[in-house]
């Protein structure tokens, strides 16, 4: 607490940037995942070659990405979008699997159902199949979502302000004397913030699939 407590403004402003560079590369991660997923589960073909890319992408070493977002994107090099772009590429590539099984984990007899009602294929997906793969969707938000948060802190290589700056700062103070104060202090806000949006999510499923509940004995 001796830390935090000399360096409060600091480390506040440092766990505000770490939760916006957390959470936006997962909100426009699952904006880009869900067309693909919804394609490659669409058409059965493009199943295979849509996953397998996603699983490539996702085994780019982050460092890699970070250093050659500036020149991919023509950004400067302390530019956050240079944060953000490496990590919505990675929550694409978790998504796009699981998008596509949530989708079709939705029980033929209710899609036979809806199109019966007369649901057209858009108005199908977005007020019954898409609810009904809230569960498997939610399971890979996730697992992005507390993924960044430990993803974020990589970024200190490129100089960007996150709590990952405390793990510097608390390797320089260490080699002089035995201070970890600010590596700790990194690590409880990390698991903190992982905890919090892991909690969001869970809790917003639980908002989005009433029916859950309601099927559950007394």
């Amino acid at each position: 607490m001796g830390y935090f407590g000399d360096h409060t403004a600091e480390v506040l402003d440092l766990f505000a940037q770490h939760v916006w560079l957390s959470v936006v590369p997962v909100v426009l991660g699952l904006i880009i995942a869900l067309p693909i997923g919804y394609l490659a589960r669409r058409y059965a073909w493009t199943y295979p070659p849509l996953v397998s890319i996603a699983g490539l992408l996702y085994t780019i070493p982050s460092i890699a990405l970070f250093v050659l977002a500036p020149g991919i994107l023509g950004t400067r090099i302390l530019d956050p979008v240079n944060v953000l772009f490496p990590l919505t590429v990675y929550t694409v590539a978790l998504l796009v699997r699981v998008v596509a099984d949530g989708l079709a984990s939705v029980p033929t007899e209710v899609l036979q159902s809806a199109t019966a009602m007369g649901y057209g294929r858009l108005a199908r997906l977005i007020r019954v199949e898409l609810p009904i793969a809230v569960p498997v969707i939610s399971t890979g938000l996730r697992v992005a979502a507390v993924s960044n948060v430990g993803l974020v802190t990589v970024a200190t290589t490129i100089g960007t302000a996150q709590l990952g700056q405390l793990f510097s700062t608390g390797l320089q103070m260490s080699s002089f004397r035995s201070y970890y104060a600010p590596i700790v202090l990194g690590i409880v806000l990390c698991l903190l913030l992982a905890l919090v949006l892991d909690g969001l999510i869970v809790a917003g499923t639980r908002v989005l699939t009433p029916w859950r509940r309601a099927g559950r004995p007394a």
